[in-house]
Order: C-alpha cells, then sequence, then structure tokens
C-alpha cells in the first residue's frame, strides 16, 4: 500500500507555547527550532518531534551528513519518565554541490522521536546541527516539554503523521529488495535489486561516518549496482561489515540490513 502523508496546509509561524509544542526559538538568523508533541500514550510509546522552520534556500543534515556537511546529533540526558527515545529521520535529499556529496534537509522539516514512557514524563532535548545557507555553521537548542501524559494534540498529530510518512521503514513488500551486496577493491557492488528501487537513491551506512560512497553506477553488463568509496576510505576493509541500504521506491522509503560478502572470486 502506497504510504501518504495526511495532507494539510501547515503555517509556520512564531506563536505561544501550546500543550503540544514548546515555543520557537530563534537558532540561526532566519531559522526557528521547538519541540513538538502528540502528547497521547498508545501501547507505551508516544511521539514527539524536533521541528525546524528554515527558508528553502537553507539546509540541515541527515544523520550521516556527507562530505561536508555537520552531523545532526540529540541528547536526551536528563529526561524523565521515558524509557527509550529514538529519532527516526525522513529520507534526504542526495546534494552534490562543489563536487561534494551530502544528505541534506531544505526549509520546514520534522525529526519524529519515537517514545517509550511508562504513562508520561518531561522530555529535555538538547540538539547539535549545522545550518547552511551562503555559509555553514553550528546551531545549538535546549527544550523542555512534558509529553505523553494529556489530552492528544491533534494539530502536532498531523505533523509528526506527515514526518513519519517520510521516514524510511523495513522492507514489507513480496520478495526481497535486495539479492546480494558484495564488497569490491574499490566499493561495493549490489546486484538483484527490485524493479521498484530508485538505484541513484541508495545511501550506504557501514556505521562508519568517515565511510562514504559515490553515486550508484551501473556496471557494464549491467547486472549490478557499485558503490565506489570516496576519497581517503579505499583502506577500509568492508567484507564482514553489516550495511545498511536506505532507498527511495514509488511506495515510499525504505531500509535494510545486509552483511557485506566477500569479493567474488
Amino acid at each position: 500500500m502506497l504510504r501518504s502523508a495526511v495532507l494539510i496546509a501547515v503555517t509556520f509561524a512564531a506563536s505561544p507555547a501550546l500543550a503540544g509544542a514548546t515555543a520557537w526559538q530563534e537558532i540561526s538568523p532566519g531559522v526557528k527550532a521547538r519541540l513538538i508533541s502528540s502528547d497521547s500514550v498508545s501501547n507505551g510509546v508516544t511521539l514527539a518531534g524536533l521541528e525546524l522552520d528554515m527558508p528553502q534556500t537553507t539546509n540541515t543534515y541527515w544523520r550521516i551528513p556527507g562530505e561536508s556537511g555537520i552531523p545532526t546529533e540529540f541528547s536526551f540526558a536528563g529526561s524523565t519518565g521515558v524509557v527509550d527515545a529514538v529519532v527516526q529521520w525522513p529520507f534526504p535529499e542526495i546534494a552534490t554541490t562543489a563536487g561534494y556529496r551530502d544528505y541534506v534537509y531544505r526549509g520546514p522539516v520534522v525529526f519524529p522521536i519515537e517514545l517509550r514512557t511508562n504513562g508520561g514524563g518531561i522530555l529535555k532535548a538538547a540538539i547539535t546541527l549545522g545550518i547552511c545557507s551562503e555559509v555553514c555553521v553550528p546551531a545549538r537548542a535546549s527544550f523542555t516539554l512534558p509529553v505523553g501524559g494529556g489530552k492528544a494534540d491533534p494539530e502536532q498529530s498531523i505533523r509528526l503523521d506527515q514526518a513519519e510518512a517520510a521516514t524510511p521503514i523495513a522492507w514489507d513488500r513480496p520478495g526481497q529488495p535486495v539479492a546480494s551486496v558484495r564488497a569490491t577493491p574499490d566499493g561495493l557492488a549490489v546486484g538483484g535489486l527490485d524493479a521498484s528501487v530508485d538505484p541513484k537513491t541508495l545511501i550506504a551506512d557501514v556505521g562508519d561516518p568517515s565511510i562514504l560512497f559515490e553515486t550508484p553506477q551501473k556496471s557494464p553488463d549491467g547486472s549490478l549496482w557499485t558503490l565506489k568509496l570516496l576519497g581517503g576510505a579505499g583502506g577500509n576493509k568492508l567484507e564482514g561489515r553489516a550495511v545498511q541500504l536506505t532507498f527511495m521506491t514509488p511506495n515510499g522509503p525504505y531500509v535494510v540490513s545486509r552483511e557485506i560478502a566477500p569479493a567474488s572470486r
């Protein structure tokens, strides 16, 4: 089934703190941030999120920033009543600027945060991220928001539902999206892609942000897609590592995990 967000016109305007939101903070000229919450709990889980209001000419970065980006980092130290907090990352734009390959978000964006709670608590969030327009600068913000203990906030729930619809999920379609991932002398070879996978959107993550890959290229015989290591990472041994492959399809973004097999003999 095609995943889609609820369509609604959302106005990103400075406003007083609501039940499910903190007040906006200006974290960089023309860029505001706040913490939002659905404020409802189901089976011990509630959703919060970091909402950024940025111009389309400004960007921040995915969990792996790419070659020139600044990592986006979250800390929830000091939260109470929150058993676990997991940031969910909407699928990023793959941008190549001045020869650098980065994974970015432009304009307004919401990062959902799945919280496990015993019925409600206080979420404390400290965020560090890069904000880039003509120049890139690190920005920091801290928020405190009660979560999961009140009446559901429909406005913030819609924002969070929209953001979740753009977040990669585990493969839930028939068959397998990727048949094989093998090491090569200069990177990875991915075989047996499902027809729905857009190969150019493949992002490979081996758990080390310093190990990055070039844009996928089709092999000469057309059977594989090769992802060459970007400069400076050629000495890394890839076989035996776990790799996460994130990609886009007409049904939305997905993520799968594979172990990297040795190079073909």
